[in-house]
């Protein structure tokens, strides 16, 4: 039976009811996460704690208990339309991103290293994340977007002091917080406040996945594929935009397995088959290109002996 059926929401109510009642009193810890869905820690400074459930949380408690008394209907993500009135949900298990990246926190704790500007760059930072925690309550995550080409950095921003003099920035880098409601984690639950900064965050668009999902199918009947231990099409292709976006309209034509390989050989394109001749796909970039293959996006230019991906087709007239 599938998973999102079986998942009983977290009751929002109860939870902003508890949750309200230590609202000052959480340990509040912060991660950063880049467009690759690293996590680095980000330690925060002391002074820093008061604003942080302004900015995080009470606007969220606000939102739910409003939204109590207006008929606030907790609906599906994948189920239901975003209209006022409604907070969608999912679940980790279905959104592959959320899941990658909590694990992360959760899981391999000791493995996350601490973010710095001059080895991470902060124009690659997609999302920041409060795990807020408290020996009452269990652990929940408060998740906004970021956008990493609006921050400012040492190396291409000045500041005027309070001398009124403009100097260089004395931080390595800076960058706003966004005040809106976007998305939260309880238990199993993502509650999706900004259903299009929800969808951004992780790069989930549940429609473009389920088109995806039936693609899988159609593929893994023609194809023969080689995955690593505990993975599939559907885990490894799960999140990532560049081939889902390719999966919605793919032709699957008549190019045989065999002419697959060549192909790809022909390319250089470094895809590896097994034994018997299936195909190895040990990872997402090995997925993008076996996909792009499948979606005839590479191509040798007859004039230059050039090889290139092509990033968009238009069929000539005579063509159609």
């Amino acid at each position: 039976m599938d998973e999102q059926q079986t998942t009983k929401p977290v009751d929002i109510f109860e939870w902003a009811n508890n949750a309200g009642r230590f609202k000052k009193e959480f340990d509040v810890e912060f991660f950063l996460v880049n467009k690759r869905y690293t996590v680095f820690h980000l330690p925060m400074a002391g002074d820093l704690k008061p604003q942080v459930a302004p900015v995080f949380l009470l606007e969220i408690l606000n939102e739910v208990e409003k939204g109590a008394g207006l008929g606030l209907e907790p609906r599906p993500f994948e189920e239901s339309e975003d209209e006022p009135g409604v907070l969608l949900w999912s679940t980790r298990e279905r959104v592959a991103n959320a899941k990658m990246v909590l694990d992360q926190i959760e899981t391999s704790r000791s493995a996350i290293e601490t973010f710095n500007e001059y080895d991470h760059e902060f124009k690659t930072i997609k999302m920041i994340i409060a795990r807020f925690s408290h020996k009452n309550t269990t652990p929940f995550y408060v998740i906004k977007q970021v956008t990493g080409s609006s921050s400012l950095s040492e190396r291409n921003a000045w500041q005027i002091g309070q001398d009124g003099k403009v100097s260089a920035l004395e931080p390595a880098a800076a960058f706003k917080i966004a005040t809106d409601n976007q998305v939260l984690v309880v238990h199993e639950q993502i509650f999706a406040f900004n259903s299009k900064k929800f969808e951004a965050i992780f790069s989930y668009s549940y429609k473009k996945q389920a088109i995806a999902d039936k693609k899988v199918e159609q593929i893994l009947d023609r194809y023969q594929l080689n995955f690593p231990e505990g993975q599939d099409l559907n885990t490894l292709i799960a999140g990532r935009a560049k081939s889902i976006n390719k999966l919605q309209n793919l032709e699957l034509g008549t190019k045989t397995q065999e002419e697959l390989v060549q192909y790809s050989e022909d390319m250089a394109l470094d895809l590896m088959t097994a034994d018997d001749g299936a195909i190895i796909i040990l990872d997402g970039r090995d997925v993008d290109t076996f996909v792009g293959l499948l979606n005839d996006d590479y191509m040798t230019s007859d004039l230059t002996g050039l090889r290139y991906e092509i990033k968009g087709k238009k069929l000539l007239k005579g063509d159609e």
